[in-house]
């Protein structure tokens, strides 16, 4: 089995809602997203998937989230949390190449909290 992951970026601000304690008020991150592609076959040139394209797919996603408020997005039922960050963001790459064999999505808000999401 052969799993390649890539990384991006992005800064958004949000607020919890049913959520009680600081995380309700509106606070931003600098977020870091990883994404990760698994597979048993290799092509022709001996990659999975060429780093580039799961790259390419990955910061389109992020800058459509980069400097927004994530509560003005409905995706997030108005309470963007970083599970359901990483579900929207696994979603949309999907959307963009159903093919790719695109395996799980990591979104970081701190160094040390991160949330993961594996269809």
């Amino acid at each position: 089995m052969y799993t390649i992951r890539v990384e991006a970026t992005f800064a958004a601000a949000h607020f919890l809602t049913q959520y009680h304690g600081k995380c309700e008020r509106l606070h931003g991150h600098n977020y870091l997203v990883r994404a990760f592609a698994r597979g048993t076959e290799l092509d022709a040139a001996g990659m999975l998937v060429d780093f580039g394209e799961v790259k390419g797919q990955l910061r389109a996603v992020c800058a459509t989230l980069d400097h927004t408020c994530l509560n003005d997005n409905p995706a997030f039922a108005s309470s963007p949390s970083a599970e359901r960050i990483a579900r929207y963001i696994f979603d949309e790459m999907r959307k963009l190449d159903p093919a790719m064999p695109l395996s799980a999505l990591e979104v970081f808000e701190t160094d040390t909290s991160m949330a993961r999401y594996e269809p």
